[in-house]
This record gives structure tokens, sequence and C-alpha cells, in this order.
């Protein structure tokens, strides 16, 4: 029996800049895995219509995901680069996973609870749904690996639920039709046509905090533009927003134990650790002992010089729209081709009439 091509899926909502947390804990990593597997990457604006169904400028946003992809290293021809639009069938597989997942599990999902607040009635379907279009993004191309955040691990978790619903409803037609795949499930090995798709959220500064709040995520939505570092702040800002960063007032430590209830410190030397590619022991054996004011003037130095020239790359491939179109339609027809291929194999096994 065949076993399932290993295949990396991941996407990024075109919903306001990309910051340093986007590009430490997966842009990095995009442009690394690139190089070891067989890689789609995908603008899910579909997704971003849970928080805003009304954008005036959706399509801008969209492009600038797509030139933040192109400027920090993703190749259009190792890679598939495209937007989720493009491609029909994610919302058709969402559908059919609509009906496989059960509403216990939508209404358990953590992100679910925090975005709707108090007044979860008054919650958009799509918001409760969500989940189940993410399963869809990465099972239509049967990806068996999905660089993820914490905050997306428990949406992985139910993609693997999904799967292995899908696959036990359908065991027999999927026997029949002779398309099953052997895959590992815990201990034992089992047959199935979707894989259980297994995170990738390994290596430093895979949660990187606010500036202005070490115990809060970095986040687009903050209202405070001095908590992040976009991926669009020229050298200046990125110098200003490190040196007004908040710290506390003790030296930096010699050791990492230390660090543990230092949250503003532990972030801005996780930062550090993660643009240069030491380990958190290792910045400490250089600047324990020294004042904050003495480390972020090094910090806002590194982070200028690996940041700077994405922002350079970013402003000039943003200013030539037809050529990031062109990048995300290419993208999309070989994204598209896969995916039909997919859907012809589950309108077979659900029964569809399609042909």
């Amino acid at each position: 029996m065949s076993e399932f091509k290993q295949l990396v899926f991941s996407g990024v909502q075109p919903t306001g800049n990309l910051h340093l947390g986007n590009y430490l804990g997966a842009l990095q990593k995009f442009v690394a895995l690139q190089d070891i597997h067989e890689c789609i990457y995908c603008v899910v604006d579909l997704h971003s219509l849970t928080a805003t169904l009304v954008h005036e400028d959706l399509a801008a946003q969209t492009r600038g995901i797509a030139a933040a992809y192109l400027a920090s290293g993703l190749d259009p021809k190792k890679s598939i680069i495209f937007n989720q639009a493009r491609v029909p069938q994610h919302a058709e597989l969402a559908w059919i996973f609509n009906c496989v997942a059960r509403i216990g599990w939508m209404n358990r999902m953590t992100q679910f609870k925090d975005k709707a607040g108090k007044d979860r009635e008054n919650a958009s379907l799509g918001l409760l749904a969500y989940p189940s279009l993410m399963a869809a993004d990465i099972l239509l191309y049967r990806a068996t690996h999905v660089p993820v955040g914490d905050d997306q691990k428990q949406h992985l978790e139910l993609t693997r639920d999904i799967a292995q619903k899908f696959n036990n409803d359908f065991s027999a037609k999927i026997a029949e039709l002779g398309i099953g795949v052997e895959m590992q499930v815990g201990d034992e090995k089992v047959s199935g046509f979707f894989p259980m798709a297994e995170p990738l959220i390994d290596g430093p500064a895979t949660r990187v905090m606010s500036l202005r709040d070490g115990t809060k995520k970095m986040s687009k939505s903050d209202p405070s533009d001095l908590s992040r570092i976009n991926l669009s702040d020229d050298a200046d800002t990125i110098a200003k927003k490190i040196r007004k960063a908040k710290t506390d007032p003790l030296p930096l430590p010699d050791n990492v134990d230390e660090l543990k209830d230092r949250p503003e410190a532990q972030n801005l030397v996780g930062i550090y650790a993660a643009l240069s590619g030491q380990s958190t022991a290792d910045i400490l054996k250089e600047f324990g002992g020294r004042q904050f004011s003495d480390f972020k003037p090094a910090l806002a130095d590194l982070a200028v010089t690996k940041l700077g020239p994405i922002n350079g790359e970013m402003r000039r491939i943003s200013a030539d729209p037809a050529y990031v179109d062109s990048v995300l339609r290419d993208g999309g027809e070989r994204a598209g081709a896969k995916a039909e291929e997919t859907m012809k194999m589950v309108h077979e096994i659900v029964g569809l009439l399609n042909n």
C-alpha cells in the first residue's frame, strides 16, 4: 500500500500588515521548508471575511501578503503561492467537512469563544465554521505537515478529527475504490483517504510577544503600533520601537531560569536569539549583567540588518502589482490542478455525480 507524499501547507490572512512575529513564527520557516519539502503557501482571503465581511482594500491586502511572502524569500518556482479564492474547491470541500464535523467540536474551539465574546449568538456562522474551512485548506492538498503557531494547534487537531471521521465514515467506499493510503495513527497503522497532518511548531521565538506588554502576543490588531515591528517599517521606525519597548529596571540575567518571571526581558532576548540564530543561553552569556540601554541598540541594529532588506524588497515588489498577480495566478492554476484531482476522488467517495 502506498504512503502519503510529504507536503507542507500553510496560509496567512490578508488582514493588516505582517509583523516580526509573523516573520519569525511563520515566514522564516516557510522559506527553510521549501528547500526540503513540496510546499503550498496560501493567502487565505476567504478566511478574512470572518473578521470583516466588507473589505474596501482586500485585494490590496492580499497582494501585500503575497509581496511579503516573496520578499521574505519564498520562490514561486519552488513553492506554490496563491490566494484561496482562486481555487473554489476550498469552499466546496469545506461544505462537505461542515457535514462531517460536529457542532460540539466547533463550540469547543477557544478562538471562536475569544473572537465571538459574550455575544456568541450574534457571531457569524462563518466564524463558527472557520476551522472547517481551515481543514479543507490543508486536506484539499492532502498535506502531511502544517507549520502553525501555538494558537492554531487546536484547529489542526480538529483537522485531524475531521480527517479521521471522514476516513472512518467512508472506509468501505475508500477500500472499494482502492484509494486508501497507509498511515501511522498512534501505535497502529491504518488506511484512509485523508492524512493526519502533523504540526511543525519547532524553533525559537515561535510566539513573539508585544513590545508594550510581554504577556500578550504581538498582534496586527493591537491598537498601538508601538506594540509590534511591521515588516513594512523602515530602519528608523524599527529602531524607535525597540528603543521604546517596555522593560523592567533590572539588568539582564546571566542564565535562562532568571528570565521566567520577566516577560519583557524574555521577549526581547528571544527576538534577538531568533534573529541571530543563536540560543537564549548564548545571548545571556554575551549580555548578562548589562543594562537594557546596552542591549536595545544591539537588538535594533540586528533587527534593521535582518528586516531592512525585506522591507526594501517588499516595496519593490508591491510597486509592480501585475507581477504579484501573475505569481498568484500561476500558483492558483497549479494549486487548482491538485485540488481538482482530490475533489474528483472525494466526489466518488461521497457519491456526488459530477461527470
